[in-house]
């Protein structure tokens, strides 16, 4: 295995008798072992099983990175921050604060989830230095908490919701999911400029071709 990088890590998630398929990523080097997004809740044994898949170690993980607040995204932080009894860093835009840390309901289910205490603050611009340099980008409109990541070394951006595929192909984002759409498309203009070869989308999975020309399609 490479000794940094970025993957899909796809979860095959059990609800009521069917498979709900999410791709969330790992991103890792010789120091870290990253995972963004989580899933529905009680998915643990789920993530550690497509961890080991992928050879990695769920007991070495040390950040999760949040993209949004919609509960198939965080729904299992709580009990991975359990697990690790506080040894593993959440990491969020600051926007999506209050909601992780349960002050106030998720936008969408109009629930209150288990209380997590978000460790750093991710902002617009910013760049982790983890596997070569991640960079945070703020795209707004799926939710108004919504990052992006970018992977300059592997040219990978990682969408959370802002965009979906089908069958490899690059979509828009869920329109019925999405409440504020101008701001949405205004933050998917926001990747024309960078220079992507993969793109990991949480609903659909990993696209590679086309993907320039679909972003264009996607912003008219």
């Amino acid at each position: 295995m490479e000794k940094s990088g970025i993957k899909a890590l796809q979860l095959n998630m059990p609800v009521n008798g069917n498979d709900f398929v999410v791709h969330a990523a790992i991103v890792w080097d010789e120091q870290e072992l990253i995972l963004v997004d989580t899933g529905i809740p009680g998915q643990v044994d789920v993530i550690r099983e497509a961890m080991a898949k992928e050879g990695f170690n769920l007991a070495d993980l040390t950040k999760i990175i949040i993209t949004h607040q919609d509960r198939d995204h965080i729904g299992s932080l709580p009990e991975l921050v359990e697990l690790f009894e506080g040894r593993v860093e959440v990491l969020a835009h600051e926007v999506g604060v209050p909601y992780i840390a349960g002050e106030i309901p998720l936008l969408k289910s109009k629930t209150l989830v288990p209380p997590v205490k978000v460790d750093t603050f991710l902002n617009d611009g910013d760049l982790l230095p983890v596997a070569g340099g991640l960079q945070v980008i703020y795209t707004p409109g799926h939710s108004p908490d919504h990052i992006a990541l970018y992977h300059s070394p592997s040219k990978t951006l990682v969408t959370g919701d802002s965009l979906t595929s089908n069958e490899g192909v690059l979509m828009p984002p869920a329109a019925n999911f999405t409440p504020d759409w101008a701001t949405a498309i205004e933050s998917v203009k926001k990747f024309g400029r960078l220079d992507i070869a993969s793109v990991i989308t949480y609903h659909g999975g990993v696209c590679t071709e086309n993907l320039q020309e679909r972003l264009a399609d996607i912003v008219k």
